[in-house]
């Protein structure tokens, strides 16, 4: 009976050190991430949201940096950071093609919209080109508040007051707040004026915000998001298994259906739309 008694617990025991010892190498080594991202998807508060839920999967933490797609590629680019989630196409292609980056995958697209005082002093309402609303801004010297900070965004408005054939910097009514989307929508909101927002920020913080969609649905306003892990030839201390991982997550099943319904209960709509698997060149048609 004594013998029976020690080989179980003898059993027992060794159950348990091969759980532990599984539990351990389901671990990650290396269990902090670094991700540089847009404070648009930080202000929407679908990171609040997803990241939880990455890192309770996974194991790993996340410390993430919201500053502009361009500041994050900056980081990228000097090894700061381990993966990025950005939204400004162009910079991100000249990012891979330095070598800064490993992969480069399509996410989740959302539009940009130009936002301001219902009683629209520019007369820039329902509008279908967002161009033709650039051009009165110019042309009324209506007060136009913008990024100025290398973002995604900032870069399609700029996209955008190259197609309406202006330059805006160094004119009155038009002045860079050098801030984030909430805070550049907040400053809007409180001069009374216009900006270009992402929708998904703009849904967010509207309330008490008094600022109106007033042109939206142009194809020049498509938002797109991509993640990109970074390069660790480059940058050997990179942690690209964990940035593999969070890549990898975002494009999963289970988080583009997230995507999908993120925003609805609260807003009646989403605030992205999953694009996974998706061609680029399909968007927005």
């Amino acid at each position: 009976m004594k013998r029976k008694k020690f080989i179980l617990c003898l059993l027992l025991a060794l159950a348990m050190t091969v759980s532990m010892a599984s539990t351990a190498a389901a671990q990650p080594a290396q269990k902090n991430i670094i991700m540089a991202t847009t404070t648009s998807t930080q202000d929407s508060g679908l990171l609040d949201f997803l990241l939880p839920i990455f890192e309770k999967k996974t194991g790993y933490f996340v410390k993430t940096i919201a500053v502009g797609s361009g500041q994050a590629m900056t980081m990228g680019a000097k090894g700061e950071a381990d993966v990025l989630l950005v939204h400004s196409p162009a910079a991100e292609k000249k990012f891979m093609a330095d070598g800064n980056g490993v992969e480069r995958r399509l996410v989740m697209h959302n539009d940009f919209i130009i936002v301001g005082p219902p009683n629209d002093p520019a007369k820039i309402k329902g509008m279908k080109r967002a161009a033709e609303g650039f051009k009165n801004f110019a042309g009324t010297a209506s007060l136009f508040v913008s990024r100025g900070d290398n973002s995604g965004t900032h870069a399609k408005e700029k996209e955008i007051w190259t197609a309406a054939g202006i330059d805006p910097v160094g004119q009155k009514w038009y002045q860079e707040t050098g801030l984030g989307m909430g805070q550049t929508l907040g400053m809007a909101a409180e001069k009374k004026t216009y900006t270009l927002a992402d929708r998904g920020t703009y849904l967010a913080l509207k309330k008490n915000m008094g600022l109106d969609i007033l042109v939206e649905g142009d194809g020049i306003l498509l938002n797109i998001y991509h993640v990109i892990e970074v390069n660790p030839k480059k940058w050997p201390k990179v942690n690209f298994t964990g940035a593999k991982a969070f890549g990898d997550f975002m494009i999963s099943k289970e988080t583009q259906d997230i995507i999908k319904t993120f925003g609805v209960d609260k807003y009646g709509s989403a605030l992205f739309f999953p694009d996974a698997g998706k061609k680029e060149e399909a968007l927005g048609k």
